[in-house]
């Protein structure tokens, strides 16, 4: 686990951090891949976490909910229209194409089992002392999390922290293959970057200080 601010920790389940997951205070935001619920299960030990959320029910993100949930006796939280996805397990509904061959490979080797929501959030929730935002673009239900206080902002896969091809850090759109709206992804980045945050964190990718973040942003055609 890596300490990136007071009381909130990213965990990366793959390596050069390119699938993270975070705890918030006591909550887990996101489960990586099915693979993974060893990996979270043993950086948690010891910590209390009373909750999971899902920042967007893709298979990189969801894929040991299920695991955890059960394991660690946790509610699930996500976005209204993320429910359908994380119940089921069918996660490729989000997806421009989800009869191309990417997608289908995500569902067959990373999406985990579905799990029942115990609560759908919206814009201004609390969230382990973050508040919600939402993000649509990557996904309809996308949500990120901002916490005032001290600038630090989990933007999940709002934007990405690194080349997802050669994982070299580097910030950037979400992947447009699985990206249902990029035009609202980019709003979306702009409307995190009003928020002049200090440090950024993300799905896929090291964290960032805000004033690249906003940089990224402006830069956006």
């Amino acid at each position: 686990m890596i300490q990136i601010a007071e009381g909130a920790w990213q965990i990366p389940v793959m390596p050069r951090q390119s699938i993270n997951c975070y705890l918030l205070g006591d909550v887990l935001v996101d489960a990586g891949v099915k693979r993974s619920g060893p990996k979270l299960l043993r950086a948690l030990r010891g910590k209390a976490v009373s909750a999971h959320v899902l920042t967007h029910a893709h298979p990189d993100h969801q894929g040991a909910t299920a695991d955890m949930c059960d394991a660690l006796n946790l509610p699930l939280m996500c976005h209204a229209d993320e429910r359908e996805a994380a119940e089921t397990g069918y996660v490729l509904g989000s997806f421009p194409k989800p009869n191309a061959l990417m997608a289908r490979m995500q569902q067959t080797f990373f999406a985990g089992r579905g799990h029942p929501v115990a609560r759908t959030l919206v814009e201004g929730d609390n969230v382990g002392g973050f508040q919600v935002v939402e993000t649509p673009g990557h996904t309809r239900g996308h949500i990120s999390f901002w916490r005032a206080s001290d600038g630090v902002l989990i933007a999940g896969d709002a934007a990405v922290g690194m080349n997802l091809f050669t994982t070299k850090p580097e910030l950037g759109l979400p992947l447009g293959v699985a990206t249902w709206d990029m035009g609202a992804a980019r709003q979306s980045i702009r409307k995190l970057a009003a928020l002049q945050p200090k440090k950024v964190a993300f799905g896929h990718g090291p964290a960032v200080d805000g004033a690249t973040f906003v940089r990224f942003a402006e830069g956006l055609a």
